[in-house]
């Protein structure tokens, strides 16, 4: 098994949204930053938020275990053999990741 490269792609607010149903406060995510790194296998890892890594999580394992090299979903999803584009599923103020696999080898126990 090998890490999973996770960026943060993109951070979104849909104000109308927020503003409609959501409580006064809120605003964008403040859990991740766009440009942030994170290296994962089959564990959450520090620092990330555990609602968007439940989102996630499926991906991560392929990735981590092989899968996606020939491509997700009939290779009809992303252009690149060994990438995932997903998101956290907070309609307020998604969050949008990259997930790419890599060559770097998991470490049991870390």
């Amino acid at each position: 098994m090998n890490k999973v490269k996770i960026t943060v792609l993109k951070t979104a607010f849909y104000s109308d949204i927020a503003k409609e149903y959501g409580k006064q406060e809120l605003g964008p995510c403040t859990a991740m930053r766009e440009g942030q790194v994170f290296y994962a296998d089959v564990r959450c890892p520090a620092g990330f938020c555990h609602t968007a890594w439940n989102c996630i999580y499926q991906y991560v394992f392929a990735l981590a275990n092989g899968g996606g090299k020939d491509g997700f979903f009939y290779d009809d999803w992303c252009n690149t053999p060994g990438t995932a584009i997903s998101c956290c599923n907070d309609g307020f103020r998604p969050v949008i990741f990259k997930l790419e696999a890599t060559d770097i080898p998991s470490v049991k126990g870390e």
